[in-house]
């Protein structure tokens, strides 16, 4: 079912009570119930602290959790006079992008200078978050703040391998972090994403990240990098969770490279992106990777789906994918430029296969 808007009635009417807000803060949420607390309450100390007199609201768009999420974020109290905090399950299609678009709406009918999306998962968020992801939208006129960690090496896989290289190499832009979760939006950005029509789409589920950055990216706004320090959260092992949330992205980015050709083809070279604020301190910690059992699913991945692999990346790739396959996880290292050939080879398909 087709929705015209992702918030229902009974918050619309709050809005209406509120009228106005300066800054609009959006927590998307799902059976986070662990982490949402920590994080709201993290987001009122730093409209406290920084921000004390602007009227600011705190959006918990939430997903249908069947956890204490909801109640975990309710039981944050709020001394200040010009926070208001308000909780709600989301309209549309189930994933991050229907949250992000409830928080959006809100942010338009409250007509907020600041829109700021957190990522409800995250344990290493202090106040001095908000202050630098808010400070480039008011103070520095930028339309589009995307975060700068500190992470561990091998956390961010997809960003890595595939989100940060794309972004960069098509578009022209080194943003770090495309898909990293944590941004801010001025009121002209938020007003020009509410106009597209995608929230009925698999970008309303995990795409809306890497959407949102290539939007602004094609579209001029004005962008930046803000220093977020160290991200720690939920930490995803490859081998185990990562696989939903990589044909969601992957699937956005081939499908905007579709939509924006004529943009990227006449992109000959890479700029750095401003990177603002103070850096906050910290170490990222390292975490556990199996690294025996994703080479293992590699090779299963070659046994099961292999011919079709051929067709896609082409019989000298294929043959050196046969020569991977042989060694053990110990000794087993694929090029990067065989890596960036296969990632251009299945874009292509996805191009020209009808069923993509």
């Amino acid at each position: 079912m087709r929705f015209s808007t992702a918030l229902r009635d009974r918050a619309r009417r709050r809005l209406e009570e509120l009228n106005k807000a300066d800054i609009v803060v959006g927590i998307p949420s799902y059976n986070v119930a662990s982490t949402i607390g920590h994080v709201v309450y993290t987001v009122i100390k730093g409209l406290e602290k920084y921000f004390p007199d602007r009227r600011s609201l705190v959006i918990i768009a939430d997903g249908g959790s069947v956890d204490d999420t909801r109640e975990e974020a309710d039981r944050i109290q709020i001394t200040s006079y010009n926070i208001e905090k308000l909780i709600f399950i989301y309209r549309g299609v189930p994933g991050k992008g229907s949250a992000i678009r409830a928080i959006l709406e809100a942010a338009d009918f409250l007509k907020s200078q600041v829109c700021v999306t957190i990522d409800a998962d995250i344990t290493s968020i202090t106040p001095e978050w908000v202050k630098n992801l808010v400070d480039p939208i008011v103070d520095l006129g930028y339309d589009f703040v995307t975060p700068y960690y500190r992470r561990y090496k091998f956390d961010g896989t997809i960003t890595n391998t595939i989100a940060y290289n794309l972004v960069r190499a098509l578009y022209g832009r080194r943003v770090r972090q495309p898909i990293g979760g944590d941004f801010a939006l001025s009121r002209a950005i938020v007003k020009h994403f509410l106009e597209h029509d995608v929230w009925d789409t698999d970008v309303a589920r995990f795409g809306i990240d890497i959407w949102m950055t290539t939007t602004a990216i094609v579209h001029a706004f004005r962008i930046c990098q803000t220093r977020l320090g160290v991200k720690i959260h939920e930490a995803k092992d490859p081998a185990q969770h990562l696989g939903p949330m990589f044909r969601q992205v992957v699937s956005t980015t081939f499908i905007l490279m579709e939509q924006y050709w004529n943009f990227w083809r006449r992109i000959k070279r890479s700029h750095p992106v401003e990177i603002v604020g103070e850096e906050p301190p910290g170490e990222a910690r390292p975490f556990h990777i199996n690294l025996e059992y994703l080479v293992e699913y590699f090779k299963l991945g070659f046994k099961n789906f292999g011919p079709v692999w051929k067709n896609v990346v082409g019989s000298e790739t294929y043959n050196d994918l046969a020569n991977l396959i042989k060694l053990d996880y110990s000794s087993f290292r694929m090029p990067a430029e065989m890596w960036a050939k296969i990632v251009y080879d299945f874009a292509a398909t996805f191009h020209s296969w009808p069923m993509q």
